[in-house]
């Protein structure tokens, strides 16, 4: 079969630690074409790794053919890269949030739809090993039914991750939309509907800017979720854990309780009822500190190579980003929110 071809756009932090290289070291793809405004981070790709530079996606798409796009560019703007990139036949990843309004994630899922290519986002959470395993755990049915849960995402902020640092699009309202909730929270509500295999039914949000001075984003949530089991939880995404972020989930469940990532990071631990105590040690999740490959890359060429269809979907990311909308919606009106 002939290489995947595909082209970046957006080169910012996430092309550069995860897209590029993934897709750099999957024998499958060859990479076509890179666009991003600021065209010499564009120009750099293109000469580490071949194809051609653009500073706009629209241009890269009148000149080039991609088989796929991965859409790595600040959130107000991956609903309009992924909708064009799907009309141009290409199959489309797009970083989460998969888009900034619900209205928005529908029409991206209608565009693939309609253009019969395939719409993946980039949760990454779904394939990290301790959750694989936690998962499989947990549908083992050893622990019983969820009876409650939290779930926890934090780390300093974007300013050591991004390129521009403290000037990034991360922190301008405009461009970002949202904050950790955007950026965090929606990993996790993503992740607590897939472990669970459960839908969210309800939303309480606290979501506010604590800390970080001359941004209107959110750099904090803290958020109660009804399950549709009547399962309840609490679901927080930070960027002010300067010192020990965090991105643990533990469920208390009938028969025991399951601990992700609380100690180490990478391992999970069954206590059950009756006295047995288990760890797992499966491998590390990928930090900021510690890029592992995140699995997300592989997942999105191989559902092109067998033409499968992505399980982390667009109708998947929908109903992700809806929980975290819910939530401003909550902080907004004072009110638990009904999804």
């Amino acid at each position: 079969m002939s290489k995947i071809k595909v082209a970046v756009v957006g080169c910012g932090a996430i092309a550069l630690r995860r897209h590029v290289p993934e897709y750099a070291a999957n024998p499958n793809v060859e990479f076509i074409a890179f666009a991003d405004p600021k065209i010499e981070r564009a120009r750099k790709f293109a000469e580490t790794y071949g194809g051609k530079s653009y500073s706009s996606y629209e241009e890269l798409l009148k000149n080039e053919k991609p088989d796929a796009v991965s859409v790595c560019t600040p959130n107000y703007l991956h609903a309009e890269v992924a909708i064009a990139a799907a009309n141009a036949g290409a199959h489309v990843l797009v970083e989460k949030p998969m888009a900034v309004t619900a209205e928005e994630g529908e029409r991206m899922i209608e565009a693939a739809r309609k253009n019969g290519v395939f719409l993946m986002v980039g949760h990454n959470q779904r394939l990290m090993p301790p959750h694989v395993k936690a998962k499989e755990i947990l549908d083992s049915g050893k622990l019983g039914r969820v009876l409650t849960f939290r779930t926890s995402f934090g780390h300093p902020g974007p300013e050591g991750w991004s390129l521009d640092g403290r000037n990034s699009w991360f922190f301008r309202k405009e461009e970002a939309i949202m904050g950790a909730m955007g950026d965090l929270g929606v990993h996790k509500s993503d992740f607590i509907r897939y472990l669970l295999s459960d839908e969210v039914a309800e939303v309480a949000g606290f979501v506010g800017t604590i800390h970080k001075e001359g941004t209107d984003v959110d750099d904090n949530a803290t958020c109660i979720l009804r399950m549709k089991s009547g399962a309840i939880g609490t679901l927080v995404a930070s960027w002010t854990q300067y010192k020990g972020g965090d991105n643990s989930t533990t469920l208390w469940c009938e028969k025991g309780v399951m601990k992700i990532g609380t100690v180490h990071g990478d391992e999970v631990i069954v206590e059950l009822v009756d006295g047995i105590s288990e760890t797992y040690k499966v491998g590390a999740m990928a930090t900021n500190e510690k890029q592992v490959p995140s699995g997300v890359i592989d997942a999105f060429v191989e559902c092109i190579r067998t033409n499968t269809p992505p399980s982390i979907s667009g109708e998947e990311g929908l109903r992700s980003l809806k929980v975290i909308l819910a939530a401003f919606e909550s902080q907004a009106t004072g009110k638990i929110i009904k999804l």
